[in-house]
Parts: structure tokens; C-alpha cells; sequence
């Protein structure tokens, strides 16, 4: 078992999966795995239990299989609290299309082994690094990104991004409070949160490129979610504290 282990939300993912596993697997340092499925129409938990049945890979690899699609964020914790309870010291976020390089989680977990409590995979903090996004679509995240940095006051170059990673003492915290939001806004609030409570945030940049397979998650009611959302929770945090 390692002391690190990677958080995977899949749905209709059955295109993607085993080439990102083979990628971790194929890494020179070992990272476990946590999928968790929100009931999937084509079978990607099927496929990953099958995988685990046939011990298929090296790495310790586990499945949460939900009802039904409640929702990226929630995913998320559910990942997140279950990697607590199983005790590892680092705990990465990532995306399950292709869109994150695997290989750069080294990097990531050198970063909060030494100096950070909260890693981002950053596209924006040396320059722009997204390939294969329609302008209309780099445009919009640009602009999100600078609005987040705007009403929020962190200096973090990419608030939106699904690449990230944190210290066990650090997401410990952050989940003693509530994590209102589910797309977007889920990666900032809890960046932001981290953050009013005092831990370091470091950017580690990555190239990011769009998904080859499958169909995006993007809808018009994660950017209002995102939009007013963000709004709003600064202005709750203006009168509120957060649990640590």
C-alpha cells in the first residue's frame, strides 16, 4: 500500500479508464487508486470491479460504486473520505479523460512533501498550456479564473482546474466545513477554503489537453453555479469562520 492515492470520478468513462490506470501503473513511483462510479449506462464500474476481480494491475485499486449521479463534487468527497479513513498521508485529485498527464503527480507529491500543504496542476501559472480547446471554451475558463481571483483574493493562477492534490492534515481540514458546490465551483471552494485557513497553495504547471473520448461534463448550470456561487461564498466567508 502507498502513502499516496489518486481520486478518480468516473461516469460513462468506460473509454478512458484502463488507459489512465495503465499510466499510473506505468509511473516510477507507486500511487493507489480510488474510483468511484456514479452507476455508469456503460458499465465503467463493471469494467473496474472486473479489473479488481483479475488483480489486473500492481497498484491497490478500489471501487465506490454510487447510485446514481449526484454530482462531481460529491464524488469527490466520498473519494476523499474514504482515502482518510484508509489513513494516506497525500491524496490527488484526477481527471479520468486523459485531459492530466499522470506523470507529473511526481512532481505534485515532491512539492507537498516539502513545501506545500495544497498542489495545483496549473494551466495559467506560466502562460497558457491548453491544447485542443475551442477559443469560445479557453476563453470562458481564462475569464473564470480571473474573476475567482478577483472575488476571492487568492493568487492562485488556476482555481478551476480538476488536478490537484493535498496534504492529509490539510484536506482534513477543509472537510470539517461544508462543500456546498459540484462542478467548478467544488475545485474553488475548496481551494478557497484551504486557503482562508492558512495553508500554502503551490502551482505546479501542466499542460492540459482536451478529452479524445467521451463526451464533457460542461453545462450552463455549473458556470452560473460557478458564477454567482463564487459570489456569493466570499460574501458568507465575509461574516462566517472556517473549521480547522
Amino acid at each position: 500500500m502507498s502513502d499516496s492515492v489518486i481520486i478518480i470520478p468516473t461516469y460513462n468513462e468506460i473509454g478512458n479508464i484502463e488507459n489512465i490506470l495503465n499510466q499510473i501503473q506505468d509511473l516510477n513511483l507507486l500511487f493507489d487508486v480510488i474510483v468511484v462510479d456514479d452507476n455508469s449506462p456503460d458499465k465503467t464500474g463493471e469494467l473496474v470491479k472486473a479489473f479488481i476481480l483479475k488483480k489486473k494491475y500492481k497498484i491497490n485499486l478500489l471501487l465506490i460504486e454510487r447510485e446514481s449521479k449526484n454530482g462531481l463534487g460529491s464524488a469527490y468527497i466520498e473519494g476523499f473520505r474514504k482515502s482518510l479513513t484508509l489513513n494516506y498521508k497525500y491524496i490527488f485529485q484526477l481527471d479520468c479523460d486523459g485531459s492530466h498527464d499522470p506523470r507529473k503527480l511526481i512532481e505534485m507529491k515532491n512539492s507537498l512533501n516539502s513545501k506545500s500543504d495544497i498542489v495545483v496542476g496549473s494551466r495559467y501559472v506560466k502562460g497558457i498550456s491548453v491544447l485542443h480547446w475551442p477559443l469560445s471554451r479557453l476563453l470562458l475558463s481564462i475569464f473564470a479564473n480571473y474573476y475567482v481571483k478577483v472575488i476571492t483574493g487568492m493568487k492562485v493562477s488556476d482555481s478551476t482546474g480538476g488536478f490537484n492534490g493535498y496534504s492529509r492534515k490539510a484536506l482534513k481540514s477543509i472537510l470539517k466545513n461544508n462543500i456546498s458546490f459540484q462542478g467548478y465551483a467544488f475545485q474553488i471552494q475548496m481551494k478557497f477554503i484551504g486557503n482562508r485557513l492558512g495553508y500554502n497553495i503551490d502551482e505546479i504547471p501542466i499542460i492540459f489537453k482536451d478529452r479524445e473520448v467521451g463526451e464533457s461534463k460542461m453545462s450552463i448550470n455549473i458556470f452560473y453555479e460557478a458564477f454567482f456561487g463564487i459570489l456569493i461564498m466570499k460574501i458568507k466567508s465575509l461574516f462566517n469562520s472556517y473549521k480547522s
